[in-house]
């Protein structure tokens, strides 16, 4: 990790300093301020971590001048000795800081959890899966709110789709898409043998009205009597909506409301997240090429990470990581797995800016 020059960090004070009295005369028109304030909000946790770097390199500065100092010399050693086991963390911490934000780190987000190969174990496990997440996300803080779900006639999804709301969503769960392979006796196994079946998930940053644009043009909307396993009518009304983006070739369908304008405007919402992650990523490979991050490119289609039950544990191909705590895990105690993900993505993106 390349050394922050005393300039730099000079720089990004003075901006900081410079955008505060700038908000502070209280005269400025409010789309300037509007832009002032999104910058000063970005610009303040930079200018704290440089100002905390700047301290300790001038203290580190002082105790060094003191090594001629026969009665402070010892105290001052000792102290200079803290500070440089200290001064690592501080240069991470501000250059972590620097790096480019995803804008979208901050939002909510999308989660779709699917049953993959295994049948009824697979929708099995997707629904363990999916309760996993609502008990981390229950720990966070944040709301889970069902957008659409197609149970299983054993039980589980076949398909599950929600809306988890709170600051910072998405940048704790963006890791988690792909595919979770999980290895256990189903309980529809008489003989006891282990079965491997697998989940796909995907965690996208959900999108705003303002953030993509759909013209009714580009909509084909279709309403239906919705239907349940088996194909027998949920309801009397035709209350089920298919809405096709005729551009992209993306289909949402909706049915789980019995009212057909909420269907709809729960898979415009989902809709409109898509649109925004196909966007999101159309960007991505245009300034990465065929870069991927450590912990994986997100493809759905990558087997990230392995739940055994036989042995207790939950491995992450990705970072080589293996806990011996599935249950807890499976719980939502999910902060180590995921803190250890959000680590090495910092650690590949530093080295990435090095280079």
């Amino acid at each position: 990790m390349s050394t922050i020059s005393p300039q730099r960090i000079a720089s990004l004070l003075a901006r900081r300093d410079e955008v505060q009295a700038m908000l502070a005369t209280g005269n400025l028109a409010a789309d300037k301020f509007v832009a002032l304030s999104k910058e000063y909000a970005e610009v303040e946790p930079v200018a704290v971590a440089a100002a905390e770097l700047q301290r300790l390199r001038a203290e580190l500065i002082d105790l060094e001048a003191m090594a001629d100092d026969p009665e402070m010399r010892d105290m001052a050693a000792e102290e200079a000795q803290a500070i440089r086991e200290t001064l690592p963390a501080a240069e991470r911490a501000l250059a972590l800081s620097l790096l480019p934000k995803d804008a979208a780190d901050e939002r909510s987000a999308m989660l779709e959890v699917r049953a993959g190969t295994g049948g009824d174990e697979a929708a099995l496990f997707a629904g363990d899966l999916f309760r996993m997440y609502q008990r981390y996300a229950e720990g966070q803080g944040w709301k889970v709110e069902l957008i659409s779900a197609s149970s299983a006639e054993m039980g589980g999804y076949k398909e599950v789709v929600a809306s988890v709301t709170g600051k910072g969503v998405f940048a704790r769960m963006k890791f988690e898409s792909g595919v979770h392979r999980v290895q256990r006796v189903p309980v529809t196994e008489s003989g006891g043998r282990i079965h491997t079946s697998a989940a796909t998930v995907a965690v996208l940053p959900e999108a705003e009205e303002v953030d993509v644009q759909i013209d009714d043009k580009d909509l084909r909307i279709d309403i239906y009597r919705s239907s349940g396993p088996g194909g027998q009518s949920v309801n009397t009304t035709d209350s089920a909506v298919r809405i096709v983006h005729i551009p992209s070739g993306l289909v949402v369908i909706q049915q789980d409301e019995k009212s057909q304008h909420k269907n709809k405007a729960k898979a415009l919402r989902v809709l409109r997240t898509r649109l925004y992650e196909l966007e999101r990523e159309r960007l991505h490979s245009e300034r990465a090429g065929n870069r991927k991050a450590m912990v994986g490119s997100g493809d759905r289609s990558e087997r990230i990470r392995t739940y055994n039950f036989p042995q207790g544990r939950v491995t992450d191909h990705r970072i080589n990581l293996t806990l011996h705590r599935l249950p807890e895990i499976l719980e939502g105690a999910m902060e180590e797995l995921i803190g250890a993900l959000i680590s090495e993505d910092e650690a590949s993106r530093l080295a990435a800016a090095d280079e």
